[in-house]
């Protein structure tokens, strides 16, 4: 891959997690989808947050936290999200560029509060995820900087970009900047009721627009409409020339240039919060693209940086992905 400032540039929803032990009951109580992303109004956020217990607030989404997992590995990022001018806008703007990250969005000055996703994990570690999505869904194409993307070895974007039509021209907008300047594009399908709502869309973008689709087990199967991952697979081969698809315990399969390549998870002691894992496979899948690695060693960075979100709460690294990756010779 060509010389680029950036490894890889992120398009997302800014979001400040708030995360808290709960029980399955809770969440039948009070109507909340397991495992799932349901979008809610503030009104709702501020139920929820009264009746739920006591909580860490962490900066995050989506793609967020890959590129905070990217300059985790030493990796340049760079993000593009909205907040609102208030504290845990600042938090949030504080918490990316502590890290590293080039992050120069600017920030809104009216309208709704900095978004927020409420985060309940069941004992299981299953998150189901409550966002209001608040300042977050007012990006636009007005924010996208076309010499910063045309810097970006990569430009990454969360599917969840497509619930506000901003956020979505914003996409479309950047994206045509990175072809034209011959980089790479890619994209996570986040969650498999976002695949529900845009199913069209998103293989649509899969077959003609995307160089590198991430998705779990059930995105992919939700996507092509199948009961097997087998069958999944198959047809995301015709579609796609890069693919990583994520299996939990199971590890990945990738699919590059048809051939396809099976990659083990790192096993931890204790899986204690899911939240993230997916974010942190994909920070160290593209942070080795960007580097001109193969694709397994790809997806062995990002079995090793998934293994270090999911052995804490919170979606953000703890330990530096860098030390972690020297340490199994993957750098």
């Amino acid at each position: 891959m060509s010389t680029a400032r950036f490894d890889v540039a992120g398009i997302g929803n800014a979001i400040v997690d708030i995360i808290a032990e709960a029980g399955d009951d809770f969440l039948v109580a009070n109507g909340i989808q397991k495992g799932g992303m349901t979008l809610i109004d503030e009104p709702r956020a501020e139920e929820l947050y009264a009746k739920m217990g006591p909580a860490v607030e962490v900066s995050g989404g989506s793609c967020a936290n890959t590129i905070a997992g990217i300059a985790s590995l030493g990796g340049k990022g760079a993000y593009f999200g909205k907040v609102r001018d208030d504290q845990l806008g600042k938090v949030f703007q504080h918490d990316l560029k502590s890290m590293g990250v080039h992050f120069d969005t600017v920030p809104a000055t009216d309208g709704p509060s900095t978004a927020r996703c409420y985060i309940l994990v069941t004992p299981d570690a299953q998150r189901s995820m409550n966002t209001f999505l608040g300042a977050a869904g007012g990006i636009g194409p007005e924010d996208i900087d076309e010499d910063l993307i045309k810097a970006s070895a990569i430009t990454y974007m969360e599917g969840y970009l497509w619930d506000p039509p901003r956020a979505k021209e914003a996409f479309v907008k950047a994206s045509g900047i990175a072809h034209e300047a011959g980089r790479m594009v890619s994209l996570t399908l986040s969650d498999s009721f976002c695949v529900d709502r845009y199913r069209d869309e998103f293989r649509k973008l899969a077959k003609e627009e995307v160089d590198l689709l991430f998705a779990n087990e059930a995105e992919i199967m939700s996507l092509y409409e199948v009961d097997t991952f087998d069958a999944a697979l198959q047809a995301v081969r015709k579609d796609c020339k890069f693919a990583a698809l994520t299996r939990s315990e199971a590890g990945s399969v990738i699919v590059a240039d048809g051939e396809v390549h099976v990659v083990d998870a790192v096993k931890i002691p204790k899986i204690v919060d899911s939240t993230g894992a997916g974010d942190l496979y994909a920070a160290g899948f593209l942070f080795g693209l960007a580097r001109g690695y193969g694709p397994v060693r790809c997806g062995q960075l990002g079995s090793l940086a998934a293994s270090e979100s999911i052995s804490h709460y919170g979606p953000r690294p703890m330990t530096s992905l860098k030390e972690l990756a020297d340490e199994k010779d993957l750098l």
